[in-house]
Order: C-alpha cells, then structure tokens, then sequence
C-alpha cells in the first residue's frame, strides 16, 4: 500500500454520532438487512415427519461451548507486542491487550472506528485518517511473573489471571454496545489500579512522514467529571467535531465507552455517558453480550482436521465480527484497532475487498458494511471524479475515510482508477448470496453503471478496430503501462456483462445496454506473453509483484476460470509466473495464489502455498494472535485465508456449486453445515475418508441450483418431503436440480449414509494461538 496524490472533490460531511448500534452494531441497522422471501411450507408425510433430516449435533451451548474452546487463544507468558496479544471489539469499539512497554503494567487499547478527523483537504493520510483514542493501564503492586488468559471465542471474552511478587489479579473484559467493561479482583497482596491516557488526536501516519504543509494539530484534550463521579476526556477536533470518552469504576467494575460526532462537537459527550447509564454493570452487559455472539455462531458450522487452521478459521470468524457490522464503518486497514501505521484509512485496492471476502460462506451477511458503506455515499463518489465527468460517473481513489472522500485521477494520467469498480465485485457478492434485489437496484446498478461510464469517456478505438484504454495503473505494480492495463480491462468487461444481466434482472430497459454490448464485442483481449497475462500492454510482468492485480480476471471474477479448457494453460503459467519472482511478495500473495489453485481443483498445491503465510520463516508471515503486519496493521490478509479455506470446501462462482472442489488430500474428513452459497443456498455437506458422503442444500430464493457433486455411483436426490427431486444431468459431475424456495434436497449415492453434522476427529494437532 502507497500513496497517490489526491485529488479532491468534498461534497458536505455527513453527521457522524458515535451512538451503539444495538446488540448488533448490532445485526444490521434498518435498511442494512439482507432480505430474504418467506420460505414456502414444505410437504410432509404422514405423520407430520420428514422422510429424512439432519441429525445436528451443534445445537445445544455444550456443544457450541465445548467445540470453540478446542479454537480458543492461550496466553502464558505475558504479550508484548499489539500482535501477540488478546483482542476484543463489537464492530465500532475496539481493544488490544499486551504489555506496557517498559513497565509490569498491562496495556488495554481503546480505539474506535469512527474517530477520525475532519479535514478533507489534507487528504485521507492526515485530514481524514483515523484518529488515537487513548489506553488503559492495569497497574499491579508486584512485579509481573506469570500469565494465565483465554480468549474464549464463545463468549467474546478475555479471562484469566496475573501473578506477581505481591498476589495474584483475577480479569475477565469485553466490548459490547461501544462499551469496554472489565471486571478485576484483587488476591494476596495485589491491588486493583486504572489508569486511563488519552493519546494525542493526530495521524498514525506520523510514524513515517511529517504532516502536510498548513497542518496545524488539534486542540489539546480536557478533562472533567460528572455529578455522578463519571471522568470524561474530551477532545475537540480543529476541523469540527468531538472525540469523548466516560469511564467510571463501581467496586471491581470499570466501565467505559467512547462517543464521536461531527459536526456536532458536544454530541459524543451526551453519547459516551448514554452508553454507560445503558450498559449498567459487567453482569448485566455480559448477558447481553454473550446472547448476541451465541446465537451468531449457530448461523454456520465447518470442522476439519487440521487443529492450527481449523482454529485460526474459526478466530478469523470471531475477529471479523469483532470489526465490523452493517451499517457501522468500513474496515479501515487495522480495523478498529488503531496502532502506530503509514496507513490510517481505507484502501480501496485491495484491502477492503479481501476483508470482507469471507462473511458470505461463513452466511454473515449482517456484518457487510462494506455494501452500506457504499449505498450511503453515492454523493461523494460523483465528487470524487473530475468536474466534467460528474453528470454521468463515479469513483474512489486508493484509500479514503469511511464516507469514501477520496478523488480519483483520470485515464490517460497513468491513475488508479478501478478501485471502485472492484469494491462493487464485492457488494454483487453480496447479492449473488442473498439475492436480494435491493441491493441490486439501490447500490449495484446504481453506481456500477456511473463507475462503468467514467471508463467509457476514455476509450478509444484503435487501428485494429478494438477499443482500448488510455494508461492507468496496475495497483502496486511500479511500471506504469502506457495502454490497457489488465487490472482495468478486467473491471471493465465484468461491470459491463454485470450491468446487461442487473438491468434484465431488474426490468430496466437502460439506454446504454447497446453500448455495454459493444464494449463487451470490441474490448481489447487482456495482453497476454509467452509468461502469460501482462501488466499491460507493452509492459511484462518483469519484477516480482506482491499484488495479483494483473491476474483479477482469474480470480476474483472469474471471467478466465479453469472450466474453459482453453484456458487453463494461460492460467497455469500466469499464477506460475507471478510467483516464480520472489522478492516482494506478501501475506496476501500467498492466500491469492492458494485460492487459484483451488480454482483448479488442486488442493494440495492450494494447501502449500496457503501454509506459506503460517510459515515463520516467511519474511511477512501470520502472526500469534492471527493478525497480520507490515510496515503497519493489515487486516485483510488473515481474513483473506479463511477465503482460501472457504474456496477449497465450497465454491459457487458461475452459477454452480461446488462441494469439496479441492480439499488437500491430507484431510480426509470434513464438515460443512449452512455455508451460503451463490444463489441463495445453505450448502451442508460431509466428507468420510477422503469421500463426500452426502449434500443437502437449501434454497432461499428459488433460483436454478447447478450442482457439481463430486459423487460416484447411481445418484439418489430427495425432496424434504421424501419424492424425488426434477433433476437434469448437464454432464461434468453436474446436476442441475429443481429446488423451490424455502425447500431442501439431499444428495447422496448407494445406501443412505448417517446424516449426522459434527466436528471431525484431529488428525493433524497443533498449538493454539497467542502464547500458550
């Protein structure tokens, strides 16, 4: 991740008010729901039983409880470092747990996504970044000698105990509705002391440059305390606006909550102290707490044997939610764990596509804030292209705040200008899992199709009769391509097929369907060479990339995939060759080459380059608490493995689905329970012994099920009320399966095997995360 200049268009701030989103910052606020039809009443038989059903052995609290602790962070020896230690947050507020450095005190970060500044026209790096709240520290009497803590992801909570030369500290902390409550006993001769520091309200990106000429700091914080023995910090904002923070002791409670509002710059006061009066107590905000995250985890189930990863997959889980929720702000690239970073924002070229990746199989869509993020500020994304082309197009530059405040750069200037278009890939994710058409008719038509025209100004007919584009950048690639660069002529051909199939989707008969179809006739193929894709035309894949950038037509899109024969040779040499120049590659080069690989069906090889990133001899690798780092937080690539998982256990690109595409041959059992998939589809399936014994899926939408089995032998297809299924064999392992909304289908061959969903024996064991 670089800086671009920034060219800036601001249209007026929307009001920011730091106010909890509810128990589900909280599933998703009005308007953020992903909707989905009523189910039809599905048949029965006699009796009033099905003929078949899944025997689930993970619905009860036991089962659950029991299950995530085999997942949970161990720590026994104290954390130093913000990635080596325990980490809490409910989508907005946010902390990390490690040592003070230079002390025997413990450190309790308090961040927040919303506190940002308010100066847009210092750009995203310093007048819009995110901005320090402040820590906690947790001073004992005695010198630190031991820890003992957990991390239970079940209950969202850090518990354990601190021995030092004095006694022993007994911790239990979590983060719910935008408050930090912690619960601390003393034993022996410890005492209880907290000691809350405000930090200075400037940019992380201090650490690596000086602020921009006519930046002037913000106003020094105060402090004050309420009629009912409340402290508050309050930090005004130059730019407007208000950063507060309230925290009170009550016995061995401490309780504290920040608020943020701008323009308003008394708001956040009135909401940090709200947010106390409403969280009461540890108690009482435990039990609220720990409803919300038990019934999250029930949505979906998937176990497989290898005990490092599976656990790791199932943090990624928990940390995903800990960051975000819809409606609440977009992942900046430390989510709400703000440290020391060259990079305090959004960035749109990479980053916020790979962190919300693996919400849809993991059937989250109510942490999707990246779609609403979207939908609400369609404004700024008109002001954030030039002048002349406001009418009619849309776009972001590299990296924004959370309202997208970022000017793009024009084609022709040698700019990076698909960012937009890219993030769209994501929300059309969104759709293709929930099908909903709101989605589709009030953000993805919408402002794909101004993204798509702002393409459209630019190009140009050749000498050879094909359409070409103007030089832009290939993101993080340092040459420059004179002409097509693939990262945009991919964008473009997928926007273009997107908007013909949204507009007939919608029943819009647009105007600009012609000129889509034309597009999509006399685009320039993607340059290609003997190594395979290109940077661009006339510019060679030639030095080691960390950025898969060049390849986005294989993968996210799809458009070149491996079910088009003709095609598989120019994948496999291009994936080959961007990894046979080493030198710059990165965590996410890593989890981008293994979920191509499973693309091919080729598990082992997907595996192998996925244990790369876990690898701590690699130079940038995964780290204790699964989080990740460079020269600063990023939060993208840890999650972007669980995608990597994700495309070996399921994928459903294309319009088929997939089960157990490429699973490494080492594991030969796995467990699949309502992954969604494309279409609207709850997939469960299980694998024994290195063979899939049985699929169901369900439909929540209605739509045509295209499934690739995977399956030998005479097929048996059942309806959820016992008749056999409509089905159509399309050849290639797929059937195509008449499956009404709201109903199920089991597939399965020979006799009918047990239907039983459960965790699957360890095969191969491993350590937990943190510092056990």
């Amino acid at each position: 991740m670089t800086s671009q200049p920034e060219n800036r268009s601001p249209v007026p701030r929307r009001a920011v008010l730091g106010t909890a989103l509810g128990g589900a910052a909280a599933a998703a606020l009005p308007g953020t729901a992903h909707a989905e039809q009523p189910a039809q009443q599905v048949p029965t038989t006699r009796g009033g039983r099905h003929p078949w059903r899944l025997r689930d052995t993970m619905t009860t609290d036991g089962a659950w409880d029991g299950f995530l602790r085999g997942q949970d962070l161990l720590w026994s020896r104290l954390p130093a470092l913000w990635y080596e230690g325990p980490f809490l947050g409910d989508g907005l507020l946010g902390s990390m747990v490690y040592q003070e450095p230079d002390t025997h005190q413990v450190r309790f970060t308090i961040q927040h996504g919303r506190v940002q500044d308010h100066r847009p026209e210092f750009g995203s790096g310093w007048g819009t970044c995110r901005l320090p709240v402040g820590h906690l520290t947790l001073e004992p009497v005695g010198t630190i000698t031991a820890v003992d803590w957990r991390l239970s992801l079940w209950n969202a909570e850090l518990t354990g105990t601190i021995t030092t030369t004095a006694g022993t500290l007994t911790l239990s902390a979590l983060v719910h509705d935008e408050v930090f409550a912690a619960r601390v006993r003393a034993g022996g001769g410890e005492q209880v002391t907290w000691t809350f520091h405000p930090e200075e309200a400037v940019s992380p990106r201090r650490i690596s440059e000086a602020p921009p000429a006519g930046y002037t700091a913000n106003p020094p914080w105060t402090t004050r305390t309420t009629t009912d023995g409340t402290e508050q910090v309050l930090q005004p904002l130059t730019g407007g606006g208000q950063t507060a923070t309230s925290y009170r002791r009550t016995g061995d409670d401490l309780l504290l909550s920040v608020g943020h509002s701008a323009p308003s710059d008394t708001a956040a006061e009135t909401a940090s102290l709200r947010n106390l009066r409403r969280a009461m107590s540890y108690s009482t905000l435990r039990r609220r707490h720990t409803r919300w995250w038990h019934a999250f985890y029930r949505k979906s189930f998937v176990s497989f044997p290898d005990q490092r990863l599976q656990s790791f997959h199932w943090i990624q889980l928990y940390k995903v939610a800990s960051a975000s929720r819809a409606g609440g702000p977009v992942m900046a690239t430390s989510g709400p764990w703000l440290e020391p970073t060259p990079w305090p924002a959004v960035w749109w070229n990479l980053n916020v596509q790979l962190e919300y990746w693996l919400i849809h199989g993991f059937n989250h869509p109510e942490l999707d804030a990246l779609a609403t993020t979207l939908r609400q500020n369609q404004e700024q994304l008109i002001a954030n292209v030039p002048a002349p082309y406001r009418a009619d197009s849309s776009g972001i530059g590299r990296s924004s705040d959370m309202f997208a405040d970022r000017g793009v750069g024009e084609p022709g200037t040698g700019a990076e200008t698909g960012d937009l278009t890219w993030a769209l890939h994501n929300v059309w994710l969104s759709y293709r899992h929930s099908m909903d058409k709101t989605l589709l008719r009030d953000t993805i038509f919408p402002v794909l199709r101004r993204a798509i025209n702002y393409y459209l100004h630019f190009l140009a007919p050749g000498s050879d009769g094909k359409l070409h584009l103007p030089s832009t950048l290939s993101p993080e690639y340092p040459v420059v391509p004179l002409r097509d660069t693939n990262y945009d002529l991919a964008l473009l051909r997928w926007g273009c097929r997107t908007l013909i199939e949204s507009a007939e989707l919608l029943g819009i008969d647009d105007e600009l369907t012609p000129r889509w179809q034309e597009v999509l006739t006399r685009l320039t193929p993607h340059p290609v060479d003997d190594n395979g894709f290109m940077i661009g035309a006339d510019t060679p894949y030639a030095q080691s990339h960390r950025h898969y950038s060049h390849l986005l037509m294989v993968y996210p899109l799809y458009l070149v995939n491996w079910d088009q024969p003709g095609n598989r040779e120019l994948i496999s040499k291009s994936v080959a060759r961007w990894h046979a120049l080493t030198g710059a590659h990165r965590g996410y080069s890593y989890t981008g080459a293994a979920s191509m690989y499973a693309m091919t069906g080729d598990g082992d090889t997907a595996i192998s380059y996925l244990r790369k990133f876990f690898d701590p001899t690699t130079r940038f690798p995964c780290r204790a608490n699964t989080h990740y780092t460079e020269a600063g937080p990023v939060i993208e690539t840890p999650l972007s493995a669980s995608q990597s998982l994700h495309d070996m256990f399921c994928q459903s690109w294309g319009g088929v689905i997939r089960v157990f595409p490429a699973v490494p041959s080492a594991w030969a059992d796995v467990t699949l329970h309502d992954f969604r998939a494309q279409g609207a589809f709850l997939v469960s399936a299980v694998r024994k012994a290195g063979a899939t014994r049985f699929i169901r899926i369900k439909s929540l939408a209605g739509g045509p099920l295209r499934l690739r089995h995977g399956l030998s032998g005479t097929l048996t297809v059942l309806l959820d009320d016992g008749t056999p299924a409509r089905t159509d064999d399309l050849g290639d392992g797929t059937l195509a399966i008449d499956l009404p909304r709201g109903r199920e289908v089991l597939v399965h061959s020979g006799s009918r095997p047990d239907l039983v969903i459960a965790p699957v024996a360890i095969s191969e064991p491993g350590p937990a995360w943190g510092l056990p």
